[in-house]
């Protein structure tokens, strides 16, 4: 008899010790961490480039230009920055870095995206029916852009056995909408070696 109840609870506690050590383990680390885990693109590549980016953008003469001939800073909008890598981008976080940089250095003005301002203009509508007057906001009123910023990522992935070379290239440019005029065009590159078992091309 005691040696069944032995055996049951040396088993129970087997079970709970496994099932502790298969449990999912959690760590919070810092935003700004570098921790590469797959060799994909990831929040540190995102920020890293959308800063070195918006950092030669503004150092370049269209800026001063543009200042000297209009009397004032330029409006700016993200136009389609397409994906055209292997593997899935969240380019949404990466526009929201560029934006954030571009808003923060106080040298240029930002314009809304276009499912942005269709959401504003819904609200003005509605506000044209339901706002007192005194504190409605007007239609026909919009800042407009200067410049659009287009844009694509691509990669390259070079693959032998558990090896791989990963190549990304960002590609970006500042158009006038004036004329079409491009008026600077930035790229940034990057590129990681993985090593990892099971690889395959």
């Amino acid at each position: 008899m005691i040696r069944t109840i032995l055996y049951h609870t040396g088993l129970l506690l087997l079970v709970l010790l496994l099932s502790v050590a298969c449990s999912t383990r959690v760590e919070r680390i810092e935003p700004d961490q570098v921790r590469d885990l797959s060799g994909n693109w990831n929040d540190t590549d995102s920020r890293l480039v959308s800063e070195e980016m918006v950092q030669d953008v503004l150092a370049q003469p269209w800026l001063g230009q543009h200042i000297r001939t209009q009397g004032g800073q330029p409006a700016v909008i993200v136009g389609e920055i397409r994906n055209l890598s292997h593997e899935h981008i969240n380019l949404r976080t990466f526009v929201a870095d560029i934006q954030r940089a571009l808003i923060n250095s106080g040298r240029v003005d930002f314009v809304a995206s276009r499912d942005e301002r269709d959401e504003i203009r819904e609200e003005r509508r509605d506000q044209d029916l339901h706002a007192r007057e005194d504190t409605r906001k007007a239609m026909g009123r919009e800042l407009g852009a200067d410049y659009m910023l287009q844009g694509t990522i691509n990669t390259i992935i070079d693959v032998e056995g558990r090896q791989q070379v990963r190549y990304y290239q960002v590609d970006l440019t500042l158009i006038s909408l004036v004329d079409n005029r491009i008026v600077w065009i930035g790229q940034k590159k990057i590129k990681k070696f993985v090593t990892r078992p099971g690889l395959r091309s």
